[in-house]
């Protein structure tokens, strides 16, 4: 067997060591977690409530795209705090999340009468 076909199988296994390791940690992160859940369920409603003013005129394209990047930023920072825990997030985590999704809400009703 030459060098190169060597160093390929060798980069080969090593791909496949790190996809193997890759899988088994998946296993750990939890997308269903009860908080996790409260927190994105409420972040769907808040998207679809935005798209329903738009659609009905309530809300201009500009209002509702800095309506979306609010939402937006706030499902990042929930995924970000996720990923520290393996899936999880704390009961004060959700709390900050929930009052941030809070004042996102009042602005949407704000905005729309």
């Amino acid at each position: 067997m030459s060098l190169k076909q060597k160093l390929l199988i060798a980069v080969m296994g090593a791909g496949l060591a790190l996809a193997g390791a890759g899988a088994a940690s998946a296993g750990t992160w939890q997308n269903d977690h009860p908080r996790r859940v409260e927190v994105n369920h409420r972040l769907a409603k808040q998207d679809m409530r935005i798209d329903k003013n738009l659609r009905e005129g309530k809300i201009s394209p500009r209002e509702a795209m800095r309506l979306h990047r609010q939402d937006h930023m706030i499902r990042r920072e929930e995924r970000r705090e996720a990923a520290f825990k393996h899936g999880h997030i704390t009961r004060l985590q959700q709390a900050r999340l929930n009052h941030q999704e809070n004042r996102v809400g009042g602005k949407i009703y704000r905005d729309a009468h």
